[in-house]
């Protein structure tokens, strides 16, 4: 179906960060991440290659300095001393680039799954009804595929490394020092039990900081996006003051939960910076004493207190990533919930593509509720003929939009059917039944692109003779011509550099170039000023001859020839006829009619 803008009912702007929460499921998320991982296998088989040798050229390192100390400084040998100088160099140098090497080929790794995991997500969308974005606010939905990404990416990109570095060097250093000495090996080792507790302790505190810092933080984005598009609004009743006392509350939270955020995290390097001192001190002063007592070398103190520095590093780094795995597992599994969401429109098994249409749309007995406690439309039946044109009227909320919601399947029926040319709508592929409806909205959305552009939205493999003839039969040619670039002239975001009348003018031209066998029309004309009507009145015209055609509006002027008027109330159909027959019954179309006009 060529869409020209979509009505979200009940969907607003708040932030899906209060759902911001520790995994349920870690292992699950790891598992799913992994299986995506794992298409680039040996580009990872690469990376676990170029980590296990900086990681061993890292230790070698190390223990070239010990053994530089007693076999050549200490002796005074400057050849020697200086050839192993030229090794350390090389070892040193070489674990540079490698590192370097290592990292490039895993932000590769990462940028691709990450490409991957967004594309589909985004694919998922596009497959969910609106009823799932009905009850997901917008903020919700854009928080996971940027922050939750984010997350994801900056876990794979940097994460990765640092954990498999981290854990392949202290598994390395660990059986260096106990070969060179054990007695000092254990004295560094004392360092492990203080890292975990401390880091035990503060986790806790600086989880659940950051956790409210990504609440305050969407909650603040939701409240600037909903300011942002209602700033006519604001401005019109003077609450720009109000407004930004709001602001400054929220502004304030975010401020203070930062704060708390940053303060708990800041604790932990200057208190894994003085753990590691006393333990890089315990361990000289052990192996002075062990050399004094000729069971240690001063190189191996200067070894041992590289590896104690390796050792601790790495330990301090698991401890900084915890909160980065925590928050990118977590972000996972909210974004795999999405992509296990079961779409509740698909098609039956049967379902075949539409090859053609005549038009005839027939309601038997159709009733539907958004929830199954209260039901919008009750026993609605309709009879539309090929060609005919089928006005639906009613008070706001009445359920005339559901009425159109249905028949391009948005939504399934609770009972009753829904049958074009004879056949249930279910046994058509939902992708050739919307490709035969065209829809025009009340309020049309012009993506950002050319005015070309979004005219061809309704047939992309449209020649430009046939968007110009398009244009001609909406009225919008004379507009369009008249623009400095013509239909290259540049779209704003929304359409927001061109008038409503312009815009709903240019989706009509995308209706009628995607030549639909039925035809939509949800208020096609409202809130338009009387001479644009009349422009859109005559573009519709044009569009709906032949076609089988619904209208919903609310001036009632303009369903006048309407091959047939539906009269609903409350989701009952409570009049039906022709304008003429309808106002002679005086019923409640009469009401609604002569509340608008005067006879």
């Amino acid at each position: 179906m060529k869409i020209d803008n979509r009505r979200v009912n009940g969907a607003n702007n708040s932030s899906g960060f209060d759902q911001v929460r520790r995994a349920k499921d870690a292992k699950g998320t790891l598992k799913r991440i992994w299986a995506y991982l794992s298409k680039q296998k040996k580009a990872l088989t690469l990376v676990i290659l170029l980590i296990i040798i900086t990681s061993i050229l890292g230790i070698l390192g190390s223990y070239l300095i010990g053994a530089t100390i007693d076999n050549y400084i200490i002796n005074k040998n400057l050849d020697g001393t200086l050839k192993m100088l030229g090794i350390m160099a090389i070892v040193y140098i070489s674990n540079s680039l490698l590192t370097w090497l290592q990292t490039y080929i895993m932000v590769i790794i990462s940028q691709k799954t990450i490409k991957n995991i967004r594309a589909d997500l985004f694919s998922k969308f596009q497959t969910l009804s609106l009823r799932f974005f009905d009850n997901h606010p917008h903020g919700e939905l854009m928080s996971h595929v940027t922050n939750d990404i984010d997350n994801l990416n900056n876990a794979l990109t940097q994460g990765v490394i640092q954990f498999l570095t981290s854990v392949l060097t202290i598994i390395g250093v660990t059986i260096a020092m106990l070969f060179l000495n054990w007695i000092m090996a254990i004295v560094a080792f004392i360092i492990i039990p203080v890292i975990l507790l401390i880091t035990r302790k503060l986790s806790r505190f600086t989880k659940d900081a950051f956790i409210r810092r990504q609440e305050t933080l969407g909650e603040l984005n939701g409240f600037i996006e909903e300011t942002i598009g209602g700033q006519e609004i604001i401005a019109l009743f003077g609450q720009e003051e109000e407004v930004f006392d709001n602001f400054k509350v929220s502004n304030d939270n975010l401020k203070e939960a930062s704060l708390k955020a940053e303060i708990y995290s800041g604790i932990m390097n200057p208190l894994m910076n003085f753990v590691n001192n006393l333990d890089f001190a315990l361990v000289v002063a052990v192996g002075g004493f062990l050399t004094l007592k000729n069971l240690a070398t001063i190189g191996i103190i200067a070894t041992f207190v590289n590896y104690a520095r390796q050792f601790s590093r790495p330990l301090n780094q698991l401890a900084t990533l915890y909160n980065t795995i925590q928050a990118a597992i977590a972000g996972g599994e909210r974004v795999f919930k999405i992509m296990d969401e079961v779409p509740d429109i698909v098609d039956s098994n049967d379902a075949k593509d539409i090859e053609s249409l005549s038009g005839e749309v027939v309601f038997n007995d159709v009733s539907f509720g958004y929830n199954e406690e209260k039901m919008v439309l009750k026993n609605i039946n309709l009879n539309a003929k090929p060609g005919e044109s089928i006005a639906l009227v009613g008070p706001t909320g009445s359920g005339k939009t559901t009425v159109i919601n249905l028949l391009t399947r948005f939504y399934d029926i609770n009972s009753g059917e829904i049958k074009i040319d004879g056949l249930d709508i279910k046994n058509y592929t939902i992708d050739s039944l919307r490709e035969n409806i065209g829809v025009v909205l009340q309020d049309s959305f012009l993506f950002s692109g050319t005015i070309k552009d979004n005219i061809k939205y309704g047939r992309l493999e449209a020649t430009d003779e046939e968007i110009i003839e398009a244009a001609k039969l909406a009225n919008a040619h004379s507009f369009i011509d008249y623009l400095p670039d013509k239909y290259d002239t540049v779209v704003a975001a929304q359409g927001e550099n061109l008038s409503q009348g312009q815009r709903q003018l240019i989706s009509i031209a995308r209706a009628i170039l995607s030549n639909p066998n039925i035809l939509v029309l949800d208020e096609a004309t409202s809130n338009i000023d009387t001479r644009t009507e009349l422009q859109i009145q005559e573009g519709l015209n044009n569009l709906m001859k032949g076609r089988t055609s619904f209208i919903i509006a609310h001036r009632l002027k303009t369903i006048e020839e309407a091959s047939k008027i539906i009269v609903i109330k409350s989701g009952e159909i409570i009049e039906r006829g022709n304008h003429k027959s309808l106002i002679e019954s005086k019923g409640f179309y009469y009401e609604l009619y002569t509340s608008q006009f005067k006879i």
